[in-house]
């Protein structure tokens, strides 16, 4: 969690002492039994290694071949990371007797761990960190060389608990146990005997919840301690005071509490303290000492109090994470001050006052998130003086006057969101530039902005919202990537642009209450990615054009309150819309057939008529006039004839009645609503729009419809509805499905699942109603391209954030109910998306609940999806929650790859192939969907592609917990600490090196 220089400083140490001890010389009189060794292990390891394949037999100076370090011509040190080694480390390699430095770092080693090492008697430095060892730590780890200062074995996959002779090391100065399945305990009283040890990380490891061992105030050397996530309870003990050398504090993602000691404000030394996502409470201390600090991060605790005037003094500061926290008062000036401050994140506390009148004048600030406080006055005048300011997240304020000058030359902004505010004036022009802009998001709604509107927006645009506020001039052309387009209730006007083409990725657009008038362009047919256009309450006339018939993903439509006249085209019946307004228009003519349902508002067109067949009844039939007059004398014949048959049948008739009034009443089949939530609709609601107008496909028990609905307010909104047949007793599987998803998702509250509003059933019918996802599985989204009207290929953002939510449903599953519930059916077609791409899980079909803590369910027959199920399947009958990891596995593998689960049958699976590709490839962009190949996400989506291999591992135990998957994810989206601890512990052990 260092920030670069800080990686920097500590990468160029290595570098210097490797480069000292390495001989240049031909070495005429090196031992020719070294050469061998060498060129065995090149043998060994295969000539696909980037350093062995220059490893040349016929030269004699093996000290200058890659990786090779020599002393007085003797090999003394050899560092091959990342050459994508499989094959175990071989016995061989310890006949290097001078071998002192052993770096085998990020290759694919997969054995237990290579007690051959034990051989290797002088080591000092041994780095066998991200790889893929398995298996408990040999308890006789201690046989490794006494000599040894350096032992790192982060980011595996070792289990178990930490064997006390870790601790018999006596010259040890760093031991990296970070990023590991460690799940018992750790010996603190065994580590803390390391006298001379500099750097201890165990962090993310699922240990036995337990304090911070007091024990550790006996490292008085430690300058690095990383005990994030890896379940700490309790508070910082006081013995921690004795670490006087300490400048990384790290003891994040855990479950302490308490106040934060005075005595960590004290430290001299300390630069980069991180305590985010824990319970602490309290006030910060004011008489902060501890002035070399460069981040502090303490965000999402529950802090009390001020922000401390004394951050005013740490010069060096860089990052300032007080987030989500229920901090007071004003913020402190002097923060304005501070020469290097890049990012301040104050957003979800109770902040009021201004924000400090220098800040940004003084450093290169890039990220301000100030959001949900109470903060007022005008921004800074200097915010972006210094042109590196990409972010500004200042919404539900009461920040007021105009924006600062400074921010026409802000260039590099990406993100602005500054709606629920006060401002006024003009919006910087320069911002809305179509050559040098940077901005992507632009939230700007509900303020009191004004200014004119430029003929084209910038391509990068993705979404744009200045609703309500007083924006003139016509409507652009807009961005050739803008998602969402909001402009409602401005002052805009003219006719609609004819040439749209820029925008058929565009999802939401929203011109409602603006001046704009003519006719609705034709051209509007060619946005074949819009799936909702509202334009009502405009001046529009004219006929709807065809056009709107060849908009195949159009799911929402309103036109509504304008002056369109003349018929509603019959390429209407093409769409599949869920919701249609086209009342308190001059439309007329016959409703095409799709249309005449009482789902869509069509009211208050005079001129509108129905087939005599149709289920809507609030219009009049269309009838031709010309055959009116002989109608009407026909119906009054038939009228006469009936009154006579029924005189003579009268008494017949009546006796048939009764006899069928009874038999009814005894056949009635009365519906039972059972309801979950509070509701706006009842089950004639539901029952009535049970048509097939309004079927959108068949779930793994019953059909699924959308059903428009209305409260007594008149406003709607759909639902999704499951019709799950009961067949009695020749369908005892249906009815299994049907209880078992009522029963966990009528109780289960969460944003990341899917919620179940009611069940409604009879005898004969059970239905589950659910809140509408308007887009649908992401299943539709990554594999259906080929289909007409197939959606757009999300981008990586938006697919990181899909698993991010999926992975918050299935950790509150696994951890947050009780008893624990297992789904049993994770796969992309039950990841459901809403409007904004929010991911939720749904279809609990096949779930089950544990019924105690840690105990496995019994399956009584193969159930799930193939391709998603894990191996244990095919040899054990009972079941744990690692089953869904390793489902959502194959999930993450779908988003990163864009590849099916399964491709047919048994002969590919995704898992496998993955598993295959990473051992025989290793990490390669290849690997990656084309469609998202991005040079700034590709680092981040193959690390996510590590983690999906890692949660399909054969072993339910070795696969990671899913708060584990959840927390791995988050580090993408959560930016607390300047870079990855992990690689930064890593790589500032160098330091100790001799």
């Amino acid at each position: 969690m260092p920030n670069n220089c800080y990686i920097s400083f500590y990468l160029f140490i290595p570098l210097l002492l490797f480069s000292q001890l390495k001989s240049y010389a031909q070495c005429p009189n090196q031992s020719n039994s070294e050469h061998q060794i060498l060129l065995r292990l090149k043998q060994h390891w295969g000539r696909s290694s980037p350093a062995l394949s220059r490893w040349n037999s016929t030269s004699a100076t093996h000290c200058n071949w890659g990786g090779i370090t020599c002393t007085n011509g003797t090999v003394t040190a050899i560092s091959l990371s990342k050459q994508s080694f499989i094959k175990p480390i071989p016995a061989s390699l310890c006949l290097l007797k001078d071998l002192t430095s052993l770096n085998l770092s990020y290759n694919n080693f997969s054995t237990s761990f290579p007690i051959t090492l034990y051989n290797c008697s002088n080591l000092n430095y041994l780095d066998l960190s991200n790889n893929f060892f398995v298996g408990h730590l040999p308890d006789d780890i201690s046989s490794l060389s006494a000599q040894l200062k350096h032992l790192n074995l982060s980011t595996n996959r070792f289990t178990g608990r930490i064997p006390p002779s870790i601790g018999w090391f006596p010259k040890l100065k760093s031991l990296l146990l970070d990023n590991n399945v460690f799940d018992g305990s750790y010996p603190a009283e065994e580590i803390s005997n390391l006298a001379n040890l500099e750097i201890l990380t165990l962090a993310n490891n699922p240990f036995v919840p337990a304090p911070v061992p007091e024990e550790f105030g006996k490292l008085t050397r430690l300058i690095y301690l990383w005990l994030g996530s890896m379940n700490i309870t309790g508070e910082i003990p006081e013995n921690l005071s004795k670490l006087s050398d300490l400048n990384v504090l790290a003891l994040e993602m855990n479950k302490m509490q308490g106040r934060i000691p005075m005595w960590i404000w004290q430290l001299k030394k300390l630069q980069y303290l991180y305590l985010y996502d824990n319970n602490f409470t309290g006030a910060i201390a004011d008489n902060i000492t501890a002035l070399n600090l460069v981040d502090i991060d303490l965000s999402s605790n529950k802090l009390t109090g001020t922000i401390p005037g004394d951050f005013g003094k740490l010069t060096n500061l860089t990052l300032l994470f007080l987030y989500k926290n229920q901090l007071r008062g004003s913020i402190p000036p002097n923060i304005g001050l501070l020469p290097n401050l890049q990012d301040i994140r104050l957003f979800n506390n109770m902040l009021s006052g201004p924000l400090p009148s220098e800040l940004g004048k003084h450093s290169p600030l890039g990220n301000l998130e100030v959001g949900n406080n109470n903060l007022s006055g005008k921004l800074p005048e200097g915010l972006c003086s210094n042109i590196k300011l990409y972010d500004i997240v200042v919404f539900n304020n009461s920040f007021s006057s105009n924006l600062p000058e400074s921010l026409g030359d802000c260039n590099r902004l990406n993100n602005l969101m500054m709606y629920n505010n006060n401002f006024t004036g003009e919006f910087p022009k320069s911002l809305w530039s179509v050559v040098t802009n940077q901005l992507s998001i632009v939230m700007i709604q509900n303020n009191n902005f004004s200014g004119t509107f430029p003929t084209q927006l910038p391509w990068n645009f993705t979404r744009l919202d200045i609703s309500n506020n007083k924006f003139s001039g016509p409507v652009p052309t807009l961005a050739g990537r803008m998602k969402v387009f909001s402009a409602a209730n401005n002052m805009l006007s003219g006719e609609i642009p004819w040439d749209l083409t820029g925008i058929s990725q565009i999802t939401d657009l929203d011109l409602s209450g603006n001046q704009i008038t003519g006719l609705i362009p034709m051209t509007i047919g060619v946005l074949k990615g819009l799936n909702a256009l509202n334009i009502s309450r405009n001046q529009i006339s004219g006929h709807i054009p065809a056009a709107f018939g060849f908009m195949s993903v159009l799911t929402i439509l309103d036109l509504s309150s304008n002056a369109l006249y003349g018929e509603i085209p019959k390429d209407f019946n093409k769409l599949k819309l869920s919701f249609l307004n086209l009342s308190m228009n001059q439309l007329s003519g016959e409703i095409p057939t799709s249309l005449q349902n009482e789902a869509y508002d069509l009211r208050f067109n005079p001129g509108l008529c129905v087939s005599s067949n149709s289920p809507t009844h609030n219009f009049t039939i269309c009838r031709s006039r010309s055959n009116f007059s002989s109608d009407l004398s026909k119906r009054l014949i038939t009228l006469f004839s009936v009154i006579t048959s029924v005189m003579f049948l009268s008494s017949a008739v009546g006796g048939f009645l009764i006899l069928r009034r009874q038999k009814h009443r005894k056949d009635r089949l009365p519906w039972k609503l059972t309801p979950f939530h509070a509701l706006h609709f009842t089950e004639h609601h539901i029952i009535s729009g049970l048509c097939e107008e309004n079927w959108i496909g068949d779930g793994r028990s019953g059909k699924v419809y959308h059903v428009h609905v209305t409260d007594e307010a008149g406003a709607g909104s759909m639902v999704a509805v499951k019709k799950i047949r009961s067949l009695q007793n020749l369908d005892e599987n249906l009815e299994k499905d049907f209880l078992a998803e009522v029963q966990i998702l009528g109780e289960i509250r969460h944003t990341n699942i899917v919620k179940l509003l009611c069940c409604i059933s009879n005898s004969e019918a059970k239905l589950l109603v659910y809140e509408y996802m308007e887009n649908g599985s992401l299943d539709r989204w990554l594999h259906q391209k080929e289909r007409n009207g197939a959606p757009a290929p999300l981008d990586w953002p938006t697919r990181l954030q899909i698993a991010i939510d999926s992975a918050r449903g299935l950790c509150y599953m696994h951890h947050g109910c009780s008893p624990a519930i297992v789904h049993r059916d994770v796969k992309s077609a039950n990841i459901l998306l809403d409007s904004e791409f929010r991911a939720k899980i749904a279809d609990f079909g096949l779930a089950r609940i544990l019924l105690k803590a840690g105990e496995p369910e019994s399956v009584s027959a193969m159930c799930g999806t193939f391709g998603y199920m894990p191996p244990e399947y095919g040899y054990q009958r009972r079941v744990n929650e690692k089953v869904d990891v390793y489902s959502f596995g194959v999930v993450l593998l779908e988003l990163i790859t864009g590849h099916v689960a399964n491709g047919g049958g048994a002969e590919y699976c995704l898992a496998q192939w993955a598993w295959k590709q990473y051992q025989e490839n290793g990490l390669s962009v290849d690997l990656l969907d084309e469609e998202i190949k991005d040079p700034a996400y590709n680092e981040e989506m193959l690390a996510v592609f590590t983690l999906a291999v890692i949660c399909t591992g054969e072993q339910p135990s070795m696969r990671p917990s899913m708060k584990d998957v959840l927390h791995a994810l988050l580090r993408f989206e959560h930016r607390s600490g300047a870079e990855n601890l992990q690689y930064a512990a890593s790589e500032e052990t160098a330091l100790l090196e001799p």
